[in-house]
């Protein structure tokens, strides 16, 4: 084969598994900015290693990028927990805002395989060793064995941290389903009574419980430094809120961030936050809110 029949098939091998690359290195990191970085790392090491004649032939391409792109996520987790020691207030996953143009989103099926916002913020509470195991066993269905190759680790290794892990994400996110239109609904219920300042609304909304976290970075728009937890309090503050904005000139769209509907927030085309619900166990009422206000993880959505 010549240089350039090589080039051009490690290129369409890599463009291949593209997308299954970013739904793995996504969910490990949480950063959309840092996953395009890691994913660059991995193309470049494999373009690279298809120019070494000695290297030899790759049995299984999809297995073999896999591993590669664990292995990139994993070297900057110790960066990025660096970098949330001096965060200013809640650090929440960037939003991956899921594309609407059929075309787009054919090619993108596999990011669908994202996890849920409340998902990714348990995860941050694994080791990253415990979060690339759950996510390559729970989320995309490699099994033990081969997980433990691509990890350097033995089977009975991978198996006991995907039984921590599991445990771990399941005392604290339960697994329940709630049908998309429903959760569509409470979302749209709620971010219409919280900019609309309607304080019944929203109360009939809220489950007693309910915690919001703003990630606003120090740079954004942040309601409160710390999580705020009780309907009465997260009512009070998003009604402090809407008492402080602009009669027009916010537009409210509605799309999906991974598996959820979300609520956009924008000032004229400049996206002011993206919000996330979770539900209770009814189903009807919200138990968690997720308020991504940092400018930073806002840049790349579009009106």
């Amino acid at each position: 084969m010549t240089s350039t029949g090589a080039d051009a098939t490690a290129t369409e091998e890599f463009l291949g598994h593209r997308e299954l690359l970013f739904s793995v290195v996504y969910n490990m990191l949480g950063s959309v900015a840092d996953t395009e970085d890691a994913l660059q790392e991995v193309w470049l090491g494999w373009s690279a290693r298809r120019d070494r004649p000695a290297a030899g032939p790759v049995e299984n391409t999809r297995a073999y990028l896999v591993r590669m792109a664990v292995n990139q996520a994993l070297a900057r987790r110790a960066d990025l927990s660096r970098r949330r020691e001096t965060y200013v207030g809640p650090w929440l996953p960037e939003p991956l805002i899921t594309v609407e143009d059929a075309a787009a989103a054919a090619a993108a099926a596999e990011r669908a395989e994202s996890l849920s916002m409340a998902v990714l913020v348990v995860l941050e509470t694994l080791s990253p060793l415990e979060r690339a195991v759950f996510v390559l066993h729970e989320v995309f269905g490699f099994g033990h064995p081969e997980i433990a190759g691509m990890l350097g680790r033995t089977p009975a290794a991978v198996r006991q941290l995907a039984a921590r892990a599991r445990r771990h994400v399941h005392a604290r996110r339960p697994r329940r389903r709630t049908a998309p239109d429903v959760h569509a609904r409470v979302t749209e219920r709620f971010a219409e009574a919280a900019l609309g300042g309607d304080l019944r609304a929203l109360l009939e909304v809220l489950a007693p419980d309910v915690t919001l976290w703003t990630d606003g970075g120090g740079k954004g728009p942040a309601t409160s430094l710390r999580p705020v937890h009780g309907r009465d309090r997260v009512a009070a503050l998003f009604m402090s809120v809407a008492a402080t904005l602009p009669d027009c000139g916010l537009d409210l769209r509605y799309r999906r961030v991974a598996g959820d509907p979300c609520a956009l927030v924008f000032s004229g085309d400049s996206p002011l936050a993206v919000v996330v619900v979770d539900l209770a166990p009814d189903g009807e009422r919200i138990s968690g809110i997720y308020s991504v206000t940092n400018p930073d993880k806002l840049a790349g959505i579009r009106w």
